[in-house]
């Protein structure tokens, strides 16, 4: 495809590409204030209701690096699409489930969705022109955070006015738009990593997930000490140290180890997970803190709605300076937009653990860690898809927001049993509780902005070209840039 072509089209491609990763995002988080409706009209405990959201996130964590290495080898538009078509159908049988079991199935297919992220990614960097890549893949993941954040706004409303079925329904129609666009108006790159898909270290990814994952869900409920949280915990270990092992060895790898070992990749991932921790932790977290009848001594009796509502500040900063961050980037360096975007969101969290009585202070608090949120999720894309080879942009960010989601897991459990902990009066939990927890969410965006500062910082020289082809890493701490078809070396500070 002629470069003049691309430019023409990428405006198109984009908005597919948008469409179908907010739907995805959306998924992840409408179900969660809903939960409780979606138990009693399936006549089943809060305790197993939770298996909508938890089997969402093992499918989506299981499904997410795969469906990447597959567009990395047999094209990204046809694995999008595929992508798209799981999280329709998926998406029609959890609206349709007459049982809690049925459901669950339907979240499990659309976890084949969580491929939508890596390969959207992907097509950016193989048809955008150069200089717009940086912009849009800031922008896509982004939308992948602000989509988690207006589903937590959204939900209220769809379930007041319409019911809990419409929380698939309107995703669907949403994803099945996209993936008509996406087969009339998305390009077919021919960019291509040869091999094929190693199914044993599949097997073993997904073995350790699952019994990480199971475990975290189960903390809530049996504690951290408990003896089927430990077994699995330690499962976990040993499964993913047989991983590690298998991936090393093999010649066709699901996640290239020496890829992941890259300084550019590791501390990003770590970054990611760090995120991960905070952001689903508080948006599962904030709403039944803002419900909380002010009788028990804090709180403001939000209705659900309401409480979407004033997280509302939160996915809009985040959209909004996922318009911008791009730009930021490519001006002052991703690195540094990231660490900028881990103080902002720190001081958004210690408002929230230190001063919580008053509504301006809620919609402070929410709107610095939209801003932080959105800053550090377009540069973390950014930095990943700089770092690797074309023929790997798939299956490292895929497995950078596969990390963003295991963080998000851990850290949902972690602030559970804080809250918890801090004992209850009426039925709900005391305020120490949340106050800790919030804490410990500022905690992690600290040793978010330390991890962040060691993440290489590259200077590029492209020679006899006028983009900006993306870095390819030679050795550890060891860039290079290929710009008419010359290797020219980056300066690292």
């Amino acid at each position: 495809m002629s470069s003049s072509t691309k430019r023409t089209h990428h405006q198109v491609t984009f908005l597919v590409l948008a469409l179908g990763v907010a739907a995805f995002a959306l998924l992840q988080s409408l179900v969660i204030p809903a939960l409780p409706t979606m138990g009693e009209a399936l006549g089943v405990t809060q305790s197993d209701v939770t298996w909508v959201l938890t089997a969402y996130l093992l499918s989506a964590s299981i499904f997410t690096p795969i469906m990447g290495r597959l567009g990395d080898m047999s094209g990204k538009k046809r694995v999008f699409v595929i992508a798209l078509i799981a999280l329709a159908l998926g998406s029609l049988l959890a609206a349709l489930a007459p049982s809690l079991w049925v459901m669950i199935v339907g979240r499990v297919i659309q976890g084949v969705g969580g491929g939508v992220l890596p390969l959207a990614f992907g097509i950016i960097r193989d048809e955008f022109p150069g200089e717009k890549v940086g912009g849009a893949v800031g922008l896509i993941a982004a939308l992948s955070a602000i989509g988690a954040g207006f589903g937590i706004v959204l939900a209220g409303p769809i379930v007041s006015a319409f019911s809990y079925h419409w929380l698939f329904w309107f995703p669907m129609m949403m994803v099945v738009i996209a993936a008509l666009a996406a087969v009339f108006f998305v390009p077919e790159s021919a960019e291509r990593s040869p091999g094929r898909i190693n199914w044993g270290a599949a097997a073993l990814m997904s073995g350790w997930l699952v019994a990480l994952l199971v475990a975290v869900s189960q903390v809530p409920v049996q504690g951290w000490v408990s003896v089927p949280v430990l077994g699995l915990l330690a499962l976990a270990v040993v499964i993913g140290v047989v991983w590690v092992i298998v991936e090393k060895r093999s010649a066709n790898p699901l996640i290239d180890m020496r890829m992941m070992s890259i300084r550019s990749v590791w501390t990003t991932n770590l970054v990611a997970f760090l995120f991960g921790v905070a952001m689903y932790a508080m948006l599962g977290f904030l709403p039944t803190f803002l419900q909380t009848p002010s009788s028990i001594g804090y709180g403001f009796g939000a209705t659900v709605t309401l409480s979407g509502v004033m997280l509302l500040p939160n996915a809009l900063m985040m959209f909004l300076v996922g318009l911008v961050a791009g730009r930021l980037a490519q001006r002052f360096g991703s690195r540094f937009v990231l660490v900028c975007g881990t103080v902002v969101s720190l001081a958004g969290l210690l408002m929230l653990a230190l001063a919580h009585t008053e509504v301006w202070e809620i919609i402070v608090a929410t709107t610095m860690t939209g801003i932080g949120f959105g800053l550090a999720f377009a540069s973390m894309s950014n930095i990943i898809v700089n770092a690797v080879p074309r023929e790997q942009t798939g299956v490292a960010s895929g497995m950078n927001a596969n990390i963003r989601t295991i963080g998000g897991s851990l850290g949902a459990a972690v602030m559970a049993s804080i809250v918890t902990s801090g004992g209850a009066s009426r039925g709900f939990p005391e305020e120490s509780g949340y106050t800790a927890g919030f804490l410990v969410l500022a905690g992690a965006m600290l040793l978010a902005g330390v991890a962040g500062m060691f993440i290489p910082r590259i200077t590029r020289h492209v020679v006899g070209s006028h983009r900006e082809e993306p870095a390819v890493p030679l050795r550890h701490g060891e860039m290079a840039m290929v710009a008419g078809g010359t290797v020219v070396g980056d300066k690292s500070e």
